[in-house]
């Protein structure tokens, strides 16, 4: 999907803002909303999802539209993803805004900011490229291409300490949306029975993860339910649709819930989640529930993904960021069935759930305070003032 823009704006600042996945999509919603209130005359535009284009900004391409997973499955979208790129350019040269706000998506964003560089627009770079992980060399391109950076892990100050006092660390936003009502009354609302035990899947929220690992996942969360007493429950992502995901596992998600509101106090009425790498691990924790981290893709997208990635001895971000292993990784071979629900049953012993419930709420308080979007908001104005 795309829009013509037209040169200048009627009224107030232009401001660009490009996130390209779903998570980018809640922070950049988020960012808008703060922008709007501090601003309301701005106009706001770039590459949004659905919840950046209810908060306002008016999308000049779609976020869906550019999902793809890995290195290898990209390639389903990759001639849409270099036309936006290309586009994208042109307006950077043409009728350039008044600032630049990339929230994640590295490749395409870290080369977006070069090309903001070359034509004279200042960029705002929120939730950095994990160079930590992987590619650290990208930290001097950021330096050159970014003349704000707002970071959202504590660690990273010492990666940008060059970069002075144009590196801000902001919290992290997920503690502003990362909340959960009781668990009696969600349980209620949703007519589970007062007593149950939810075991919550989480499978991705693009195309990729879900090939890769619903089929597991499900078969996983049905034998668990089976041994334990468990309700199994599927989290949908808004960027999948209830016939993707039956297509992709057929029957195999009979008897397992699919909610696709709710989703954090679900969450957090669980007993434990299965639950792809990236966002939602965070998310999870932040929320309490102790899980079992799964990660699949192509073989050749993994094998370009060993070379690349260096220096990192885990994928789950509670790992990293506890510097140990607090939750069980199951990566590429290792996650079968099997293998899944022998991770996932330990986890359901009460010493192991008190345990790791009290190293997750350790994790969360040390992640900063709430009100990341507002001071993100209060950079970028200062940039355009």
């Amino acid at each position: 999907m795309r829009e013509q823009v037209g040169r200048g704006a009627a009224a107030g600042r232009r401001i660009l803002i490009v996130a390209g996945e779903a998570s980018g999509d809640l922070h950049g919603a988020e960012l808008a909303r703060e922008l709007f209130r501090r601003l309301p005359d701005c106009e706001l535009l770039g590459v949004a999802g659905a919840e950046m284009r209810a908060a306002g900004v008016r999308p000049l391409y779609r976020v869906e539209d550019l999902t793809g997973l890995g290195l290898v499955e990209l390639a389903s979208t990759l001639g849409l993803t270099l036309r936006v790129f290309a586009a994208l350019k042109r307006l950077l040269r043409e009728s350039p805004p008044d600032l630049l706000v990339l929230i994640d998506f590295a490749e395409f964003n870290l080369a977006l900011a070069g090309a903001a560089r070359r034509a004279g627009v200042p960029v705002l770079y929120y939730i950095l490229p994990q160079v930590w992980a992987w590619r650290r060399a990208r930290v001097k391109k950021l330096l050159r291409r970014a003349d704000k950076l707002a970071l959202v892990f504590p660690f990273e100050a010492g990666i940008y300490a060059a970069a002075g006092a144009r590196a801000q660390f902001v919290g992290h936003p997920l503690l502003d949306r990362v909340t959960a009502q009781e668990p009696a009354a969600v349980l209620s609302r949703h007519g589970f029975a007062p007593e149950a035990r939810l075991l919550v899947l989480l499978p991705g929220s693009r195309p990729g993860e879900i090939r890769h690992l619903l089929k597991t996942l499900a078969e996983a969360a049905r034998l668990l339910a089976r041994r334990h007493g468990l309700v199994p429950v599927l989290v949908r992502a808004p960027t999948l649709t209830v016939k993707e995901l039956e297509r992709v596992a057929p029957g195999l998600l009979d008897g397992i819930r699919i909610v696709d509101r709710d989703a954090y106090s679900i969450i957090g009425a669980s007993r434990l989640a299965l639950c792809c790498s990236g966002t939602a691990t965070l998310e999870t924790a932040l929320l309490g529930c102790p899980m079992v981290v799964v990660y699949k893709v192509s073989g050749l997208t993994y094998a370009l993904a060993r070379l690349l990635v260096r220096g990192v001895r885990f994928i789950a971000m509670p790992n990293i960021l506890a510097g140990r292993k607090i939750v069980p990784e199951l990566i590429q071979r290792e996650l079968t069935v099997e293998k899944l629900v022998e991770s996932a049953e330990p986890l359901l012993e009460e010493s192991a759930q008190k345990q790791t419930r009290a190293a997750l709420a350790a994790l969360r308080a040390g992640l900063g305070t709430p009100g990341a979007a507002a001071r993100v908001a209060e950079m970028a104005l200062d940039m355009i003032r």
